[in-house]
């Protein structure tokens, strides 16, 4: 899938990032739309702009945590920012030791040059556009699981 044209106003935040960053976070832009064609029960996505920043939410299905884009002030790499109350970031640290680098538990950081590392960055996107599918899911099993306890011990 081909991502749709930009919104004016999530155009003009890509325009007031520096050069480099803005291109790095256009590729992730492109990919995330990539990622979530490729989840039917993420549907469609809603672009829009979260503390001036372009973000990316699951409004029609309600299936994923928001992905924001932007930078840090300290930083010169491009950021994508996470809830910071999911685990989204403390799992991408275990599944990706070494190929990212992150703050606290709300970014992950790509430097501006060299290759995108596109497959490892889709398992990021695609945990944060399913996140709370797989917590449903978990949930699920977790009532399950005691219901089937109190059977047991009745």
């Amino acid at each position: 899938m081909t991502a749709p044209p930009l919104p004016r106003e999530v155009n003009r935040a890509f325009d007031a990032l520096p050069a480099p960053i803005s291109k790095r976070l256009l590729q992730v832009r492109d990919l995330i739309f990539a990622t979530a064609a490729k989840h039917d029960e993420v549907g469609q996505l809603t672009e829009t702009l979260k503390w001036g920043e372009p973000a990316y939410l699951t409004d029609e299905s309600g299936s994923g945590s928001t992905i924001r884009l932007g930078r840090l002030k300290d930083s010169e790499h491009a950021a994508i920012f996470f809830n910071c109350k999911t685990t989204l970031v403390d799992t991408f640290r275990e599944r990706f030791p070494g190929q990212f680098e992150f703050r606290q538990t709300r970014a992950l950081l790509l430097p501006v040059a060299g290759k995108l590392p596109k497959q490892e960055l889709s398992i990021c996107l695609s945990l944060a556009l399913t996140y709370h599918l797989d917590r449903r899911a978990r949930k699920v099993r977790q009532v399950i699981c005691l219901s089937a306890a109190r059977r047991c011990a009745s």
